[in-house]
């Protein structure tokens, strides 16, 4: 009789299991038939520009964080290597080591190790110039990922307008104000603009994580370029 009982209260969890699993799946399943059916409620002409936008922000956002993340470099690690040939007088084989670091601030060193015979003036402004040119190409394609985000609501809020136009036009053929004529306009306006909303922040959370992340590469390089000129100046390069 235990047995039993204990066979069916098993059998009772694992169907229990079964069930909230189906139960999760037909749930997962739902949404995105629901999502699916919204995007096409709010008819393609206005969802198709949102979509593209969506689609074209996130592929500047990803191509950004890919490159960024191989531009990040331990600067530590690179000023020892250099001062340890700028110690053994190896002023050259300093800059092969800034040549074979990929990444941002190892460029900029090797632009300031290019000017150490010059005097610390000329090192400095080597470093900030370049740094200006490495400043721009970690930004490359922030413009395109801003002008999707402000593009985005614009286009839902387009749709909106130009659906409650459409409502009303409805009204004046009809002649009479029925409240399944007017939600059918409303309800393709109103989804227009929460899908240009949702583009925007999404794409706005990719660009504030960008934009930190470059702030914290040019926060390297300007810890990197200082520790150069101690490391120049320790090394009796600038006499």
């Amino acid at each position: 009789m235990r047995k039993l009982v204990a066979l069916l209260l098993v059998l009772g969890v694992a169907t229990s299991f079964g069930a909230t699993e189906i139960l999760a799946q037909e749930e997962t399943a739902t949404g995105f038939q629901v999502l699916k059916e919204k995007f096409i409620q709010g008819d393609w002409k206005f969802m198709t520009p949102v979509l593209i936008c969506l689609i074209l922000g996130l592929s500047f956002c990803i191509e950004r964080i890919i490159t960024l993340n191989l531009a990040t470099a331990n600067t530590d690690k690179l000023l020892s290597k250099i001062d340890n040939r700028l110690a053994e007088g190896d002023l050259d084989g300093a800059m092969e080591v800034c040549k074979s670091t990929s990444g941002p601030a190892a460029s900029v060193l090797y632009e300031g190790l290019r000017n150490a015979n010059k005097g610390p003036e000329a090192v400095e402004r080597a470093i900030s110039s370049y740094g200006s040119v490495q400043m721009g190409l970690l930004e490359k394609g922030l413009v395109w990922i801003a002008l999707f985000i402000a593009i985005a609501p614009m286009l839902g809020f387009m749709g909106t307008v130009i659906g409650m136009i459409q409502a009303f036009d409805n009204i004046q053929a009809v002649g009479d104000i029925s409240p399944t004529i007017v939600a059918g306009g409303i309800k393709v306006a109103l989804l227009t603009t929460v899908f240009g909303l949702i583009v925007a922040i999404i794409l706005q959370i990719f660009y504030n994580y960008i934009v930190s992340k470059i702030d914290g590469i040019v926060n390297k390089m300007e810890d990197a370029s200082v520790g150069l000129l101690d490391v120049l100046a320790r090394n009796n390069y600038f006499k």
